[in-house]
């Protein structure tokens, strides 16, 4: 008999005020984390920067206080704080506690704006442990403080004043945040965008944390144009100056600013009223539109496609290519509070008419450029063409044949992929030690044959013909391109294994380097790890100790000394060095060794990081070696 349920009026819960923020933060701000914390930020900025678009506003600082408060100061039109008809309050604080309260509703106040739902910044102070906000306008000076969202008191007024502006004082509350304390230079990479999306916005970022007084001004007066130039300055660009254009239509501002690269990555930043869609949405599809129609009616105008297949495709035309594209949308549709999709409709229309027209031009005005971009895009065409038959050969051999994986794979005898362990090995010798002493049942060995392709560097139909990369891949299982499937993966613990010197660190580097350019999600979904092999034994009697670094063998010595022990002191030269037992004991055994998880915090900077380092350009890396040399210490 079914139980009979308890479920009934008194369980149906209504949150009032800014209680129901407090209750599921992540439902508002995507996480607790670190990104959570600087979401409710950007949310204060966000505001800011909206009167910065209407018109309204030229300045915005933004300060580290010595507390661990952050505040966001503007010189706007400031916060109304008459009566509110409806709540009968200041609307000062109707705005403050009120969800979906806000100026963004009535088209007379903003024209377009990042805020929709008069969410942001309730977030921001339902999530903070107190946040104070204070308002000049109409020759007053009026102020309110919050407690974890609700009103301390009324909004009073302190002084006078001819300046208008909002200032907001918020401290993160501990109860909600993992880590609270703001980083400076997440809080800059903010800023810098908001700086490059709207010219001539000066953003002032100012640390008084510590004694020394750190201030940081962004200003561009070229905008997204700057940017581009920007993104672009650590690579060999086609032409001397981006790509820019800037057209209203229907209401809808489209301004786009692109330039090619020698790189064969692709960089296109999407923004809606100044806020960032990290997966696009119908501004982007019409920007695509319009690239590959432009550049191939100009191509075969030009008679540039002979020898080619058909027309160039989208990921042809978009190779190499640095974009930014920025719309001012009245009435934007997301996906999610946290905007990571523009869904109009009209929009991708409006972006794909205007966006071709400009860029036919651009390429009948500059013949030169168009030339050597539509060459990289014929290039690109063929390398895929050759990279599709290397592929579906990789893909056919482990469809025809029983004993697909590579010959040089001490597989595990365990199937299923939970418990199942890869250990991509340096070097032959040590490949031989981890196949003697690992686990058979759940532990997989690869060895690799020194250093392996910098897969950075060469297109996809090189590094396909590369025996080490389809070694890895046949092991891994999972294919690559569009058929990666994570599911099919072989081993939940992908774990690089190397010497704890300068050549083990570029190997793990290499490694990684081919794990994130073809096997991301692999990367995203937590299944990729560094081994931590010992760089010292010390042995006292019959007990051996061993040490990840100089600074913790130095400080163990040292105390045995003291205490009139005598150790013996040994320094590993290499992974291949040690035997069976000991690489078993130090660096392979679940219950002792040290691994690190692989993590991707910011995508962008990593994409940066592997094309500075790894790139074909010389210079970054040579400027970033004589940055930093002088902090570099080998201590693992």
């Amino acid at each position: 008999m079914p139980k009979k349920s308890d479920y009934g009026a008194s369980n149906i819960q209504v949150l009032k005020g800014l209680e129901a923020v407090r209750k599921r933060p992540a439902m508002y701000i995507g996480s607790t984390d670190s990104h959570g914390l600087h979401h409710i930020f950007t949310e204060i900025l966000d505001n800011s920067v909206d009167e910065a678009i209407a018109g309204y506003c030229s300045q915005i600082w933004v300060v580290f206080n010595k507390d661990g408060s952050l505040t966001v100061r503007d010189n706007g039109r400031g916060i109304p704080v008459a009566t509110h008809p409806e709540t009968k309050v200041s609307t000062l604080e109707t705005v403050m506690t009120n969800l979906h309260a806000g100026g963004k509703f009535d088209d007379g106040a903003y024209k377009v704006s990042g805020g929709l739902h008069g969410v942001g910044m309730k977030c921001t102070n339902a999530l903070s442990k107190w946040m104070e906000t204070t308002v000049k306008r109409d020759g007053g000076i009026y102020t309110q403080r919050y407690e974890r969202g609700v009103p301390a008191a009324p909004v009073k007024k302190i002084g006078t004043s001819d300046e208008t502006g909002t200032e907001h004082t918020f401290f993160p509350d501990p109860d909600i945040f993992d880590d609270a304390e703001f980083d400076f230079h997440t809080i800059i990479r903010s800023c810098r965008q908001h700086a490059y999306l709207t010219a001539g916005l000066r953003i002032s970022v100012i640390d008084d944390r510590e004694e020394k007084h750190t201030r940081y001004d962004l200003y561009f007066e070229d905008g997204i144009k700057s940017y581009v130039q920007f993104l672009n300055i650590d690579e060999k660009s086609i032409g001397e100056e981006p790509f820019y254009m800037n057209k209203e239509e229907e209401r809808v501002v489209v301004e786009v600013s692109m330039q090619y690269t020698d790189s064969m990555e692709e960089d296109v930043r999407c923004y809606t009223n100044n806020i960032i869609n990290p997966e696009g949405g119908t501004h982007l599809a019409g920007f695509r539109t319009a690239l590959t129609s432009a550049f191939n009616t100009y191509a075969q105008k030009a008679e540039l496609l002979k020898g080619l297949n058909g027309t160039l495709s989208g990921d042809d035309v978009r190779e190499g290519l640095t974009a930014v594209i920025s719309v001012k949308v009245p009435d934007p549709q997301f996906e999610g509070q946290t905007k990571i999709k523009l869904n109009n409709p009209e929009v991708k229309s409006i972006v794909g008419k205007v966006v071709r027209d400009e860029i036919l031009v651009y390429l009948e005005e500059h013949p030169t450029e168009a030339k050597s971009i539509i060459g990289k895009a014929v290039l690109a065409n063929k390398a895929k063409a050759a990279a599709k038959a290397a592929r579906d050969a990789v893909i056919r051999k482990g469809v025809l044949e029983s004993t697909a994986l590579p010959g040089k794979l001490a597989d595990c005898s365990s199937k299923d992929p939970a418990e199942s362990e890869l250990f991509i090995v340096e070097g032959n010798s040590a490949g031989g030690s981890a196949k003697q002493g690992r686990d058979r049942h759940t532990q997989a060995i690869l060895p690799l044959r020194g250093k392996i392709m910098n897969t950075q560097k060469y297109r996809v139909d090189r590094v396909l013909a590369n025996n080490e990369f389809n070694d890895i891949t046949t092991a891994l299982g999972v294919g690559i391109g569009d058929t990666l499937d994570v599911s099919k993966l072989r081993y939940h613990k992908i774990v690089i294994m190397s010497d704890a010197d300068v050549d083990g660190l570029h190997i793990t580097t290499l490694v990684l380097t081919l794990l994130f350019r073809f096997f991301r999600p692999l990367i995203e979904q937590g299944y990729v790890y560094v081994a931590q092999p010992p760089l010292h034994k010390v042995e006292i009697g019959k007990k051996k100790y061993y040490f990840l670094n100089d600074a913790e063998k130095e400080a163990f010595v040292k105390e045995a000394k003291k205490e009139g022990k005598v150790p013996t002191e040994n320094r590993f030269k290499g992974l291949g060095e040690m035997n069976p037992e000991q690489l078993w004991e130090t660096t392979m055994s679940p219950e002792t060794r040290v691994l690190k998880r692989v993590n991707i915090e910011d995508e962008e900077e990593v994409e940066k990081t592997f094309e500075m380092l790894m790139g074909n350009e010389v210079p970054p890396r040579r400027r970033f070696i004589q940055m930093y040399a002088n902090k570099a210490k080998l201590d693992i």
